[in-house]
């Protein structure tokens, strides 16, 4: 991680509040999302934002180029992109960028987060923001790209309302939170296991993805990645209770259970499309699986597609 945290002696003082930096009240109209460049407002102020706070705004910083010099609270922050650093409303923050650093301000209004009667939102959110956190994007090139792709959607959103706006920036911001949430919960995840596992089990599971419609056994899986086994499972054991096999069937049944779903197809030539010679040793498979024969779940499923028609 390229962040550096030193404590700063700072002498006690107010801390100006904003709703956007430099903007005392919120305009009328705004959005629970905003996104702008880095340069919008840090050019204006000579590339130095200082330290404030803007309650019930969260905010992401994403550094894609240059460096930053970041106040958070009482620590100063050295980082260089690509970086992400998340922020609650509460945190005392304020910045110095390297003169033309390249990337982005998301803030999310904090409706956006706790609008669901059941709390999920906020419970599956709150990991990212309960601490600043300073997220390293450059060994993450897939999610870094993602990232930034869903962070230009939503300027060009921002800037050419169209139908269905305000939910389309609502579903790109939290298509953000979300790649940001997978990619703490995996750097969390490698944390515990060790790298070198996690490493491991990651290809695993990009293995159990590409091959999982050819019936693969978990020994063929565990030559492909050169270990043993009772390896293979025991990590798979340790970082998700299940085995190998497990996890290989899972992700089988998961795919049988969309057919059922959404594809016309026979059960039996559902079988063959997902590698059973047998449509009988499926069925039983599917039912030791999930309690139902195929024909059972897909009744099932149908039944609840109508009753969510009618309401």
């Amino acid at each position: 991680m390229r962040a550096r945290h030193a404590v700063k002696n700072a002498a006690a003082k107010e801390i100006p509040q904003f709703a956007l930096y430099g903007e005392n009240t919120a305009a009328e109209n705004a959005e629970f999302v905003h996104i702008e460049l880095i340069e919008t407002r840090s050019r204006l102020h000579n590339w130095h934002i200082q330290s404030h706070t803007h309650p019930g705004l969260f905010q992401i910083l994403f550094l894609f180029g240059g460096e930053v010099r970041a106040e958070i609270d009482t620590d100063i922050w050295e980082c260089a992109g690509p970086v992400a650093l998340t922020i609650h409303p509460s945190v005392v923050h304020g910045f110095d960028f390297s003169k033309e650093a390249q990337g982005f301000v998301l803030t999310v209004n904090q409706n956006l987060l706790f609008d669901d009667a059941s709390g999920a939102h906020a419970a599956m959110f709150s990991s990212i923001f309960v601490e600043p956190l300073a997220l390293d994007l450059s060994a993450e090139g897939d999610s870094s790209q993602r990232i930034e792709a869903l962070l230009r959607q939503l300027m060009t959103e921002s800037s050419w309302p169209r139908t269905g706006h305000t939910l389309m920036l609502e579903w790109l911001a939290r298509s953000v939170l979300l790649l940001l949430l997978r990619l703490h919960s995996d750097r969390r995840s490698a944390d515990r296991s060790g790298r070198h596992d996690f490493e491991l089990f990651s290809h695993f599971r990009a293995a159990v993805e590409a091959h999982y419609k050819e019936q693969w056994q978990v020994k063929r899986f565990a030559d492909r990645l050169r270990v043993s086994e009772s390896r293979l499972n025991r990590l798979c054991l340790k970082l998700t209770g299940k085995s190998a096999f497990d996890m290989i069937q899972q992700r089988l049944m998961l795919e049988a259970r969309r057919k059922l779903t959404y594809v016309p197809s026979g059960v039996a030539s559902i079988a063959y499309e997902l590698g059973f010679q047998d449509p009988a040793y499926f069925s039983r498979a599917f039912k030791r699986q999930t309690g139902m024969t195929p024909k059972q779940f897909r009744q099932q499923a149908s039944a609840d597609a109508m009753e969510h028609k009618s309401e």
